[in-house]
């Protein structure tokens, strides 16, 4: 059975009743059980609106950040209206971030175990490996920074690392070895981590705007500069924007979907969901506008924009600058590849076999498919980056969005049965163990976008020329299969026993 705690106001001005609960069932025997996948205690639960707001910090303020507004710059937009749609996109992904979050902090479930609800307790699986799939990229992409950062580094510490062969490679392997050591700590050592760097990188980032608005001669004339970083002259705002939306909301996403993995070490959903709102877009927004910042300040200073944070402090010198501004670097993408890409896919895989697969495994399969994806390629081009990476997967966390808000929402009202979550025969079984009703609502949810996912891949920088009705669609990805799914699933699920 499950014991109800405390009541506690919405965030959203919705009656959460009650605030959280605790199953008192003995669940270890089940074959979807392990001590990873199962309800968090009440005693686990401690992370504070602080350890939630800095672990947005920690996750938000990394090189990718920094970049962001880079590719909206080089398509045409100017950095006011690159800011505006970065700080409209996470106000909009905050909103199925906080929805999906309350069962997490009301159940003490992963994400793995919540789909198992919606998707049946082996169906789960589907939107589990979606996301791990889609983490193990974004593994691969940080990382990769990353190296960048430690071959910056080493550089610094002895001249000689340049005669070395391969060097970069042999950076990149080193810092995924130290990955791979952190992820045996588990879900306390990252909630240390969060809160110990978030602090530390936004004095970084501050310093950093500093340095380039005093030496640039003033923020007005920064700004005033930024005009020279615009590209794709006499392409038209509205024609950028709602791809540059999609791709803003697409680049949270995956989060939005295992946010339960967080949260359900959270004391409080006012803790959780006012972290989040104070975490996420407020530093979304700020870093990326260092980010802009600083790079007009450089072309004053240096005479050309340099994007790359980590080139930029080889080009401001002294071994003792560079080396604390990479050590910042590297503390950034450490915690953001554990927080946001090691902990949900090491879960999700979990899920595919309880007995056999723990957190820790999981994370190393994460790390190895990380590497195999060749992030290298995936960050290479900006325009590719944002037109096919972040559009293209956010199609799929639209999909999965929809099916587990309509689920959890509107559904079952918030209303789940946790000892049933862990029986194959329970009444989550549905047939064989999945909902085919969800599948068939994901599915439908994707189709519409699929062909203009396909004309973006095949076109260099990913942005159409001339684009049909489908790419338009394409260029809205997140929206249109988010709103498809949530009806598609609702209709499907008519007359169907709720939790």
């Amino acid at each position: 059975m499950t014991a109800p705690t405390a009541d506690a106001p919405s965030p959203l001005g919705i009656a959460y009743t009650p605030d959280a609960t605790a199953t008192t069932d003995d669940l270890s025997a089940s074959p979807l059980w392990n001590a990873d996948l199962a309800p968090t205690s009440p005693a686990r639960r401690t992370w504070s609106t602080y350890n939630i707001a800095a672990l947005w910090i920690g996750m938000s303020v990394v090189v990718t950040t920094y970049t962001l507004a880079s590719g909206l710059m080089t398509e045409g937009m100017t950095w006011w209206q690159a800011m505006m749609t970065i700080l409209l996109g996470n106000v909009i992904v905050l909103v199925p971030m906080i929805l999906n979050a309350h069962a997490g902090t009301k159940y003490g479930i992963s994400f793995p175990v919540l789909c198992r609800a919606a998707f049946g307790v082996k169906g789960a699986n589907v939107p589990a490996i979606l996301r791990a799939i889609v983490a193990c990229g974004w593994f691969g992409i940080q990382t990769w920074i990353g190296a960048l950062a430690l071959n910056t580094l080493l550089t610094a510490a002895w001249g000689g690392w340049t005669a070395v062969r391969g060097g970069v490679a042999i950076a990149f392997a080193l810092f995924w070895l130290f990955q791979v050591l952190v992820i045996a700590g588990g879900i306390e050592r990252i909630k240390r981590l969060g809160s110990f760097v978030a602090p530390v990188l936004l004095s970084g980032g501050l310093v950093l705007l500093a340095w380039g608005v005093r030496h640039g001669g003033g923020l007005a004339n920064v700004l005033h500069e930024s005009a020279r970083l615009q590209g794709g002259k006499g392409v038209s705002f509205w024609t950028l924007f709602p791809p540059a939306l999609t791709a803003n909301v697409g680049y949270w996403a995956t989060l939005s979907l295992n946010i339960p993995d967080f949260t359900r070490y959270a004391r409080s959903q006012r803790s959780q969901a006012t972290g989040q709102a104070l975490g996420l877009p407020t530093t979304m927004t700020t870093f990326a506008f260092i980010g802009v910042a600083v790079t007009s300040a450089s072309i004053v200073i240096f005479g050309q924009p340099i994007w790359d944070p980590i080139e930029l402090v080889k080009r401001i010198g002294g071994a003792g600058v560079v080396i604390a501004a990479t050590l910042c670097v590297l503390c950034a993408q450490l915690h953001t590849n554990m927080a946001a890409n090691v902990v949900s896919p090491s879960n999700d895989f979990s899920n595919l076999s309880p007995k056999r697969i723990s957190f820790v495994t999981g994370g190393l399969i994460t790390a190895v498919i990380g590497i195999l994806m060749m992030p290298w390629k995936l960050y290479a081009d900006a325009s590719a980056y944002i037109f096919n990476w972040l559009v293209g997967y956010s199609s799929l966390m639209g999909a999965l969005g929809g099916i587990l808000i309509a689920d959890y929402w509107v559904l079952r009202r918030q209303r789940l049965d946790v000892p049933e979550l862990f029986r194959e025969r329970g009444r989550y079984a549905y047939t064989g163990g999945v909902n085919w009703r969800a599948i068939a609502a994901l599915v439908i949810a994707v189709a519409p976008v699929v062909p203009g996912f396909v004309r973006a891949a095949v076109t260099p920088g990913g942005r159409v020329a001339v684009p049909t009705f489908l790419d338009e669609l394409y260029a809205y990805a997140w929206f249109v299969t988010f709103g498809v799914s949530f009806v598609v699933y609702l209709a499907l699920m008519r007359g169907q026993r709720r939790a």
